[in-house]
């Protein structure tokens, strides 16, 4: 139950922030919900091996360039779901930051 309300919550974080950043689009709440849910998988999935291959990369930059992989993850999302679509690495930057902030304030609240 937990997952899927936390799915449902991503996938409105979604909706806003697409209705509030100009480089992000999302032609329907559906798409939403699936962005979310592909979001979740590749954090799953490819993020701990991009995390592992670029540690050096990351201990350098003291974890700035996480960053760089949830942008990029954003824009393998945009790439997988039609109806989502990112302009670029900037929006995809300033997407996912948005929305981690969002969710660590959402997840801080309804623990």
């Amino acid at each position: 139950m937990k997952l899927i309300l936390k799915i449902l919550v991503t996938a409105i974080l979604v909706v806003i922030l697409a209705e509030i950043l100009p480089g992000v689009t999302t032609s329907s709440y559906v798409t939403a919900i699936i962005v979310a849910v592909i979001l979740g998988l590749l954090n799953l999935i490819v993020r701990p091996i991009l995390v592992l291959l670029t540690l050096p990369v990351t201990i350098v930059t003291l974890g700035l360039f996480l960053l760089v992989i949830n942008a990029f993850i954003i824009l393998v999302a945009d790439g997988l779901i039609g109806g989502f679509e990112v302009d670029g690495f900037w929006w995809a930057l300033i997407f996912s930051v948005c929305l981690s902030i969002l969710q660590s304030i959402l997840d801080s609240i309804t623990d």
